[in-house]
């Protein structure tokens, strides 16, 4: 057995300490996401989505080649480690993984604009937090006006520091 010091590297994951906690943040990878989708040059995104756009499976034309956008989406999911803001658009637009459009490509990039403009946000788990664990939930009741379906989530909190998190259509 050998001890490696401190974590500061793991699976994408950057973890940083000091005497206040922990720091976790995917910056190196969301640049890398970035690359990946050439968009490193591109301008930052003040929101995640327009607020007057509702996807539909018919919106735009059929991509002729999906594999992009399916790489794109699941590293998305994967980013929602460090960026728990993002959980709500990486959900809708991964519910159009078996035939993506232009309008659902578009969206997805603007979700990627996004994160280029916040790349630095984290995770904080303080040291000097509280015990207390809460707990909050929300669903919009039929909110999906094509299939009539709700999407409900919920997030507890130790302290200050979230822990665990959940959106489910």
């Amino acid at each position: 057995m050998k001890d490696l010091g401190l974590l500061s590297y793991f699976l994408g994951l950057e973890i940083s300490h000091d005497p206040f906690g922990y720091f976790l943040t995917q910056a190196k990878y969301t640049f890398d996401l970035l690359a990946h989708a050439s968009l490193t040059d591109c301008k930052t995104a003040p929101t995640l989505f327009d607020p007057q756009t509702r996807l539909t499976p018919l919106d735009g034309h059929l991509l002729s080649d999906a594999t992009l956008y399916h790489q794109l989406v699941g590293s998305l999911v994967y980013l929602t480690v460090t960026c728990p803001d993002i959980v709500y658009a990486v959900h809708i637009v991964s519910q159009f993984m078996a035939a993506p459009r232009s309008s659902h490509y578009d969206a997805l990039v603007r979700i990627l604009r996004y994160l280029k403009g916040t790349m630095f946000h984290g995770l904080h788990y303080s040291a000097h937090s509280s015990l207390q664990l809460q707990a909050f939930f929300d669903a919009d009741w039929v909110g999906d006006a094509t299939n009539r379906r709700s999407t409900t989530g919920f997030c507890f909190f130790l302290g200050d520091s979230l822990i665990v998190w959940r959106s489910k259509k």
